[in-house]
């Protein structure tokens, strides 16, 4: 789900690099409002992809309007989110998450498919993944959000509104990264380390899955695919018992391939 957001920018010709921040952010700040509570579920959940969608209006605004280069913009992004989030906490995991709001990441239908639980994650990964996939390749605005990436100026000529396409494209970022969150902290619990690396692991998967870094280009299962295969990697690795920072080695390593692969492929079509 973040790697399907990621492309939505990566595409558009930009960057997220608060994605990670947001995504502990949404774990810290769920424990402490719902604090145990059941019936806090559902309105921290709308708390949270609210906060989203204010990360997301600002990342594209100060991108679009202020011209700040969006590596940048997002970077500055990345820490004041983080920040807010370790300042309200304390610094250290607050409160309790509910079981009801923990079920959506670690809970599933007892049964189904002849399973003995099918998690519920899974069913929000079909339903989200099915969502982008139409959106970004059965609708006008995904052909309108990859000739943006491709070429801005003629998006403009055409008639495309760049502003609202540029924005919207951090809004579904930021959202995904939100949702995500949520997901990783019915998963793994409480912890001001949940969404650490992932602004850079959702970039490897993205271009790992053919999503041209200077943007254009996309898929949305193609993305899916590329982060199903980092996850495969990764645990190839542990089982290896090779250390972490071979993982980040490796991360990197794809985004410069992806990134030389984009430039040779463009220069040779020049």
């Amino acid at each position: 789900i973040l790697t399907s957001g990621q492309v939505s920018v990566l595409v558009s010709g930009g960057f997220d690099l608060s994605v990670g921040s947001v995504v502990t952010s949404s774990v810290i700040i769920a424990a402490i409002l719902a604090d145990n509570d059941p019936g806090a579920t559902w309105w921290v959940i709308l708390f949270l992809l609210g906060l989203g969608l204010v990360v997301g209006l600002i990342n594209g605004s100060v991108t679009t309007f202020l011209k700040v280069p969006s590596l940048i913009a997002t970077l500055g992004m990345l820490l004041i989110v983080r920040g807010v989030g370790l300042f309200w906490s304390g610094g250290a995991p607050r409160g309790y998450l509910p079981d009801n709001l923990r079920a959506f990441g670690r809970g599933g239908i007892e049964g189904l498919f002849g399973l003995r639980e099918f998690p519920y994650a899974v069913i929000i990964l079909v339903v989200f993944g099915f969502l982008y996939w139409l959106l970004l390749h059965r609708l006008n605005y995904g052909r309108q959000l990859l000739a943006l990436g491709d070429n801005p100026r003629a998006s403009r000529l055409s008639g495309v509104n760049v502003n609202l396409m540029r924005i919207s494209a951090f809004v579904i970022c930021s959202m995904s990264a939100a949702l995500a969150g949520i997901l990783v902290a019915g998963r793994g619990g409480v912890s001001i380390e949940a969404g650490t690396g992932l602004e850079m692991q959702s970039i490897a998967a993205a271009v790992l899955g053919g999503t041209m870094l200077l943007g254009g280009r996309g898929s949305i299962p193609a993305a899916m695919a590329g982060a199903l295969a980092l996850e495969v990697l990764f645990t190839l690795l542990n089982l290896m018992g090779l250390p972490k920072p071979l993982r980040d080695a490796v991360q990197g390593l794809i985004i410069i391939s992806a990134v030389a692969y984009a430039a040779y492929s463009t220069r040779k079509t020049r």
